[in-house]
């Protein structure tokens, strides 16, 4: 029995005995999972499936968290510094960069201090990105006028798969019901892949893309429980292969998950590319062996621009 394992179960024995006095142990987030439960590194044991408490918010891998034990152990409080002051001052800063007006008063006198001119004509527009524009006419061409407005960026695109499937043996796999990679019985190496007929390059058309991110999920009851990685590539595929779902680009391990877990891959530049142009026009994983054999769901594509 493991050290880590072994101290768990003192920790469980002592709270079932009521000695514990309110006993937590820290542990690190292996992962979130798609039931909002997380995986824990407990000293080197990985725990599955811990449930957390209401105030544990903004749950993320990597996170240092106490962890009260018991017969089903809950997550009760992140560890750490507060986070509260950055949280503040990026809202700050976000909510002062989308004003357009600094300032509004009003009165029957007329306005104090240096600068005000009387505008001869009031306009207002809807803006493209759904906000209010206003313009004065003035009678003369002032000294400073204000900047004009810049153009505004297009607003995120998410797309989700149309399909998605796993191919073995040159065909597809009506066994598996979601991607999967590798072989854990011996009947073949599997793949996995997922469609978007031509959605992301019709939202790409004429935008610059800055960042592209692809969620998944790995699927419990495949493959072992720790963590591993998602080996993708990219496909030129706008639907399902009737034969073989030959690959593009890749592998590039992204993302590693353990069973249960969530996570985003971010693509590299190269991949924004293909995908933006058509030259690619979706994503799959592939692996050999058991090693890193899992079934993922997921895909749904995230598209920023710049």
């Amino acid at each position: 029995m493991s050290g880590a394992a072994r101290q768990l179960g003192e920790d469980l024995a002592r709270a079932a005995s009521g000695t514990g006095g309110g006993t937590v142990v820290s542990a690190q987030v292996v992962d979130v999972t798609d039931a909002g439960t997380v995986n824990l590194d407990l000293g080197g044991a990985l725990i599955l499936d811990v449930p957390c408490a209401d105030s544990y918010r903004g749950r993320q891998a990597g996170d240092w968290v106490a962890v009260r034990p018991g017969a089903r152990p809950v997550v009760m409080w992140r560890l750490g510094e507060d986070p509260g002051a950055l949280d503040e001052d990026a809202v700050r800063e976000i909510a002062l960069g989308a004003q357009a007006v600094r300032a509004m008063t009003w009165g029957t006198g007329t306005p104090s201090g240096d600068g005000w001119m009387q505008p001869t004509a009031l306009y207002v527009r809807k803006a493209a990105d759904g906000k209010a524009e206003l313009y004065a006419q003035v009678a003369t061409e002032p000294t400073d006028p204000p900047d004009e407005p810049t153009g505004a960026v297009a607003r995120p695109v998410s797309l989700s798969p149309t399909d998605s499937g796993s191919w073995r043996g040159g065909r597809p796999d009506s066994y598996a019901d979601f991607p999967m990679q590798g072989d854990w019985t011996g009947g073949g190496d599997r793949r996995g892949g997922w469609f978007y007929g031509t959605a992301i390059a019709d939202a790409c058309s004429g935008k610059t893309v800055a960042k592209m991110t692809v969620g998944f999920t790995r699927r419990r009851g495949s493959g072992v429980n720790a963590k591993r990685p998602l080996h993708l590539y990219l496909h030129s595929y706008t639907s399902p292969p009737s034969g073989q779902l030959s690959l593009g680009d890749g592998p590039e391990d992204l993302l590693r998950l353990s069973v249960g877990g969530t996570g985003t891959a971010t693509l590299p530049a190269a991949w924004r590319t293909a995908l933006a142009t058509g030259a690619a026009r979706g994503l799959a994983i592939y692996a050999r062996g058991s090693t890193d054999y899992m079934a993922v769901s997921g895909g749904t594509l995230k598209i920023e621009f710049s």
